[in-house]
């Protein structure tokens, strides 16, 4: 199993971080994503980031990179997690929203097992982040209707499901992670502290792991 990592956006991209500058995501999915890969080769998997440029890459060409990747060893031997934060405003201002979520397309695809692999592995290593938004509702930081896993069940599953380009066009199973929002101070602290930035990598990796454990 070829296991493909994406880094959500460039350093030219406009936005894209938290109210006071200190997390630009471009910078820390990009972290994220080599540590996650680092450590999957740790463990003996096959991966790699498929988007190593710190300028924004085109998502036609994020597709091609994958589907090239598709043709070679072929669309069952691949998947694509792509790693993002989320945000609830413009990024002029702290909002109230926060959570962490997993997009698949619409319908029933391999997407959806990886995902739900996610989501278990979300729910293990974010339990921390749950005590920090549980707190934070109390002081405000966030609205009463926030959970620490954003999920979905219309469709009997816990993950979110959109046209994102870059996960209707790749050949393989393919997910998009939003890790927290970057316009909440609460998350955004959790997001840079070691024990967050740990969690985040930890939840991909063993997630992952679980997803190709079950083929």
């Amino acid at each position: 199993m070829k296991i493909l990592i994406d880094n959500g956006h460039g350093e030219n991209t406009p936005g894209k971080r938290s109210p006071d500058g200190r997390l630009r995501e471009y910078l820390y999915t990009r972290e994220i994503a080599e540590n996650v890969v680092a450590e999957l080769r740790r463990r003996g998997y096959n991966a790699e980031r498929i988007v190593r440029e710190n300028i924004d890459v085109s998502l036609a060409t994020r597709v091609r990179r994958v589907n090239d990747v598709c043709k070679e060893l072929g669309s069952a031997n691949v998947l694509l997690v792509s790693i993002h934060n989320d945000a609830a405003g413009d990024g002029s201002s702290w909002m109230q929203a926060g959570g962490w979520s997993c997009y698949t397309t619409p319908g029933r695809t391999m997407s959806d097992r990886l995902a739900e692999c996610l989501y278990d592995s979300a729910s293990m290593h974010l339990q921390e982040y749950a005590k920090i938004q549980t707190a934070g509702k109390e002081r405000g930081l966030y609205s009463l209707k926030q959970t620490p896993l954003r999920i979905d069940l219309t469709d009997g599953d816990r993950d979110k499901e959109e046209n994102f380009f870059i996960l209707k066009n790749t050949a393989c199973a393919a997910v998009l992670t939003e890790n927290l929002f970057q316009d909440n101070r609460s998350d955004v602290e959790f997001l840079l502290s070691p024990v967050g930035r740990n969690a985040i990598v930890d939840l991909h990796v063993d997630g992952i792991i679980k997803y190709i454990s079950t083929l």
